[in-house]
């Protein structure tokens, strides 16, 4: 009986690392009829989103918006300070720093590639020897990801700023922080970023479609000696338009925005250092409980191996293929929960790929969620026969209840 009986009615949890859960407040709020888009309300409530978006980079620069996902914001950012030929730097530290690199490329751009593999954080000395190397300066931006959400490895922007400043050189330091604004400890003029690109479906809790450009003045001087702008993707109008449609290149993402309020308004009601406090107990809970249910030949690994690398909002795991599927599969059948696929570890025509996954623990998540999560997980193995170690979930109760 117990192998036909399935418990998965309900509500579903969607533990992936993006979309997160979205907030109910974020839903009524989306849940409305078109508002004019020429005067009244809505024109009012924009002018208030973008300090408050300012407030969550921690930056008094430029902010833009555009309707697209991340890759939008990529190609949004590159379009305003990078010209055809010239070079950028990427050091790699997963599967959406080659994929920024790509976005480069396309645009025209040369693309120098580090690659650290994915496990390990981007190593400073050797980007600083690359720039040092550059003596020219051909290399006019460095595109560096702050946590990439394949890998879950988390790097130290501001030692990277460090590290440029010593070397010496005037590239513009990007940074993605898609997988980390709203989560991780983010300080955008605190750490000499002078581009930060995210989307509104990780940590802000809105369902995916609108992201952002946040810019300093030494990219504004850089946008404005280029060549030449793509009309929809120039973020000058964006950022200061005369007209209300200039935020948006025309049409108003109108119920993005009004969930976008709303999950402003539960970000600035909580405080963004605890919002980083409690991404980062709810984050080691869950390493507690992996790391223990990799003891006693436990196959589970955690894909980061030292805590200071790893991301607050996602953990990427290995697991034998093809358990990593298997317990993906049993959960989301059984339990109506659904875990992350292992996104650019292996290829997806490489029977190892089945033997990773992703915890998405961002944005909209709190202390029993978490434990609900990894409860779901220790069923899943323990229906599928996977070998664990003891102790996991006392462990993750711990560090929850402080211990």
């Amino acid at each position: 009986m117990g192998k036909s009986l399935t418990l998965s009615q309900g509500r579903e949890y969607l533990a992936i690392p993006g979309p997160s859960v979205i907030p109910d407040r974020v839903l009524q709020a989306m849940h409305q009829p078109a508002p004019n888009i020429y005067a009244g309300a809505l024109l009012d409530m924009t002018a208030t989103l973008i300090p408050d978006l300012k407030r969550v980079a921690r930056t008094g620069h430029s902010a833009a918006i555009y309707i697209s996902n991340g890759h939008g914001a990529w190609e949004a950012a590159l379009a305003n300070v990078i010209a055809p030929g010239e070079r950028v730097l990427v050091p790699a530290t997963g599967r959406f720093g080659h994929g920024w690199g790509e976005m480069a490329a396309g645009l025209g751009a040369e693309v120098e590639v580090i690659d650290f593999g994915k496990s390990s954080p981007m190593d400073l000395s050797r980007v600083a020897e690359t720039l040092r190397a550059d003596a020219g300066h051909r290399i006019k931006a460095v595109l560096a990801t702050h946590v990439d959400t394949s890998s879950s490895v988390r790097n130290d922007i501001a030692a990277l700023r460090a590290a440029m400043d010593e070397a010496g050189h005037p590239a513009l330091l990007m940074a993605d922080c898609i997988a980390s604004l709203g989560c991780d400890r983010f300080e955008m003029d605190a750490w000499g970023v002078d581009v930060a690109v995210t989307g509104c479906q990780k940590g802000l809790m809105v369902p995916p479609g609108v992201s952002f450009v946040f810019f300093n003045e030494r990219a504004a001087e850089k946008r404005r000696s280029m060549p030449r702008v793509s009309r929809y993707w120039d973020w000058a109008p964006r950022s200061d338009p005369d007209e209300f449609y200039q935020f948006f290149g025309g049409t108003a993402p109108t119920h993005h925005l009004l969930g976008l309020r709303a999950a402003l308004d539960m970000i600035h009601a909580e405080g963004i250092e605890h919002v980083w406090d409690r991404h980062e107990r709810l984050a080691q809970a869950v390493w507690a409980a992996c790391e223990a249910w990799g003891r006693d030949g436990g196959p589970l690994r955690l894909n980061v191996a030292d805590r200071a690398d790893r991301s607050h909002a996602v953990t990427a795991l290995r697991l034998e293929a093809p358990n990593g599927t298997a317990l993906r599969n049993w959960v989301q059948e059984n339990l109506g929960l659904t875990l992350g696929i292992g996104l650019g570890m292996a290829a997806p025509t490489d029977p190892s790929w089945h033997g990773f996954f992703r915890l998405g623990h961002m944005g909209h998540v709190n202390g029993h969620m978490i434990l609900g999560l990894l409860g779901g997980i220790e069923a899943g193995m323990n229906g599928l026969g996977i070998a664990h170690g003891a102790g996991a979930l006392d462990a993750a109760a711990r560090v929850i209840a402080g211990g």
